[in-house]
């Protein structure tokens, strides 16, 4: 982002996670309330992209890995006479998914749990920067007004 810049910048998707990556924006005056919830937001981006890349990776390969067997157990190639990569149907494709969710349903189980974990400390620091921000304006108007 531009040195002038004074909002987070969000990037286009991992080729990894799908996730689109943000750059956070630090202002140059940040509180220690401030940076630990930029903190915060960053760790959560941070676990969230880990997660999904390994996903991610992992589902890729035991589809490959599912769709091969098939074609083989079918007597058929990875592509087809016309170079065209070979696939399977939607009912066939469905086990795998079906089987890829169940055989990972507890590690969607923990992500949604640190998921949450996160989010909520996020939330909490947010509520005591707002907090803090507006104790700040008030005080800076009541000032104004005495004066």
């Amino acid at each position: 982002p531009p040195a002038h810049s004074h909002s987070d910048w969000i990037g286009p998707p991992d080729k990894h996670s799908n996730l689109r990556p943000v750059i956070f924006y630090v202002p140059p005056e940040e509180s220690a309330l401030e940076r630990r919830l930029r903190e915060a937001r960053q760790e959560a981006q941070a676990s969230n992209q880990r997660f999904w890349a390994r996903h991610n990776r992992a589902f890729r390969q035991e589809k490959e890995e599912f769709i091969y067997s098939r074609l083989k157990a079918k007597g058929l190639e990875m592509r087809d006479e016309s170079g065209q990569k070979a696939t399977l149907n939607a009912e066939e494709m469905a086990d795998f998914y079906k089987d890829f969710l169940s055989k990972n349903f507890k590690k969607h189980l923990q992500y949604n749990r640190d998921w949450y974990k996160h989010n909520f400390r996020i939330t909490f620091l947010m509520g005591q920067v707002a907090l803090v921000r507006a104790l700040r304006w008030l005080r800076r108007r009541k000032k104004n007004v005495e004066q």
